[in-house]
């Protein structure tokens, strides 16, 4: 290896676009050539009773690894397999009723060519994404996917670049229709992504966040003011219900309330909590998403709300600092 030369930044800057720009036109090359076979495949994994079975050597095989984590993830049952160690008991990971995604931009890799044989005895149909349009991969497999390239974004034409890219892209348009035919939706993905803001936000309902039993703040009509305060002190969330004699929220007293009664000069200690209660307070369903009750919070530009159950009745409470634990909002 030569000895590395002065950092040009100038330089650098340039090889960045002419990047960018060789991978964009490697991406829109694929266009007019996706077409019946990308379809049939799509078809094909769509029929699929087992799994995607993606495999791949060198840095093809790490774009396998992440289409096939893409299948997974947006409903199309998927795994990778190593080429190499399929050869050494890992082919028993495939069976009949799955399709197997074969990559490889020459088509000449001598480890999946190996294990071709073996698949067509399996009867597990192979689709091929190759850059060789004659190559042994794509004379053998059922499907051929061409993701050729024109020429690698590498000054030396040499490292996987641009080849890559249109295979990383192959997969996600796979993935895309694939979801699409399926009816995948925001919860289907969600559930997949139980850890991530978006299931969180899809699988997070209010009765997993709000506080219960006797952490619910609440006192009847007729109570007395030291007894509104009491409780309001006691629970920690600045508000308490005011509930009938079903259990039934008819109305709510806040520290904002508490505030504006002290700033009248009122005796405070002669009222009734039905006297400083605000009627009709904002109540969320139990069975409402969490960020149902975020997005109501902000309308009502309050910072609690009560929760109640499909009959009506008070069964809990929930505030912003409640959401912002879980990471709601």
């Amino acid at each position: 290896m030569t000895a590395p030369r002065a950092f040009d930044a100038e330089r650098a800057l340039a090889l960045a676009h002419r990047t960018f720009d060789i991978e964009a036109q490697a991406l829109l090359g694929l266009k007019p050539r996706t077409g019946r076979a990308f379809t049939a495949a799509v078809e094909m994994m769509l029929g699929c009773t087992g799994r995607v079975v993606v495999m791949g050597m060198g840095k093809s095989g790490h774009v396998g690894r992440k289409i096939a984590a893409t299948l997974s993830s947006t409903g199309t049952p998927a795994l990778f397999v190593h080429p190499a160690e399929a050869s050494h008991g890992d082919l028993g990971m495939v069976s009949a009723g799955d399709v197997v995604l074969a990559i490889s931009n020459s088509g000449e890799s001598d480890e999946l060519n190996a294990i071709l044989p073996v698949l067509k005895r399996l009867d597990v149909p192979v689709v091929a994404m190759t850059g060789g349009a004659d190559s042994s991969l794509a004379r053998h497999a059922d499907l051929c996917l061409d993701s050729a390239v024109d020429k690698e974004a590498c000054p030396l034409n040499l490292a996987p670049t641009a080849s890559t890219t249109a295979q990383l892209a192959i997969g996600d348009a796979l993935a895309v229709a694939l979801l699409d035919a399926r009816g995948f939706r925001e919860e289907d993905f969600a559930r997949s992504h139980p850890g991530g803001a978006l299931g969180r936000k899809l699988l997070t309902h209010v009765r997993d966040l709000m506080r219960s039993g006797d952490a619910v703040p609440r006192v009847a009509a007729d109570a007395g003011f030291i007894e509104l305060m009491r409780e309001m002190t006691d629970k920690g969330l600045g508000a308490t219900a005011v509930v009938d004699d079903d259990g039934r929220a008819i109305g709510i007293f806040t520290d904002g309330d508490l505030r504006r009664l002290v700033a009248k000069g009122l005796d405070l200690r002669s009222l009734r909590a039905r006297e400083v209660m605000h009627v009709s307070p904002h109540v969320v369903r139990d069975d409402a998403l969490a960020v149902d009750a975020a997005d109501m919070m902000e309308q009502h530009r309050v910072t609690s709300l009560l929760v109640a159950d499909a009959a009506g009745r008070l069964i809990g409470a929930i505030n912003t600092n409640d959401l912002l634990r879980a990471k709601v909002i």
